[in-house]
């Protein structure tokens, strides 16, 4: 398995992943009009200063990390963070973490945020194993899935 930059040629395979994720959740759906950024995936974060991380193993996408330092001075954020069903618990999730984490503390980051679907808990069993705290703060994003999203905060020290 190898990590790679993006390209936005992986907007597809990309779109693939966060789909088959989706279908592992009731009622949380894929419609490609809500995710246009993965028509080019790596350019849309890199306008933003940001890096997209693919995880590539025999020809196909198997996770993903996109990181950004935001406008607050300090703060990093993750988005796009994937590890297909067979990859989970083997270590895939926590490479792209360390990749994401060593971009935005090299963009000079003190702390790291995301916001993650209220249904995705093992996704939040993960980030709070890597030191991710939950904040009591909810949004709801009015999208096909009717998706609340939890904020979660890492200080870097």
């Amino acid at each position: 398995m190898i990590l790679r930059p993006a390209t936005d040629a992986d907007g597809p395979a990309l779109a693939g992943l966060i789909a088959t994720t989706f279908a592992e959740y009731p009622g949380c759906l894929f419609l490609d009009e809500e995710f246009p950024e993965l028509k080019a995936p790596a350019s849309h974060y890199a306008r933003q200063g940001g890096l997209l991380i693919v995880a590539e193993e025999e020809g196909r996408l198997v996770g993903s990390l996109a990181a950004v330092m935001t406008g607050v001075c300090g703060r990093g954020e993750l988005f796009k963070v994937y590890a297909s069903a067979a990859r989970r618990g083997s270590g895939l999730a926590q490479r792209l973490y360390g990749e994401g984490e060593a971009f935005l503390l090299g963009g000079g980051a003190r702390e790291i945020v995301l916001w993650s679907d209220t249904r995705f808990l093992r996704g939040h069993r993960f980030y709070e194993k890597l030191g991710f705290v939950r904040q009591p703060v909810v949004r709801y994003l009015a999208d096909a899935s009717a998706s609340w999203e939890f904020f979660f905060r890492k200080s870097l020290g």
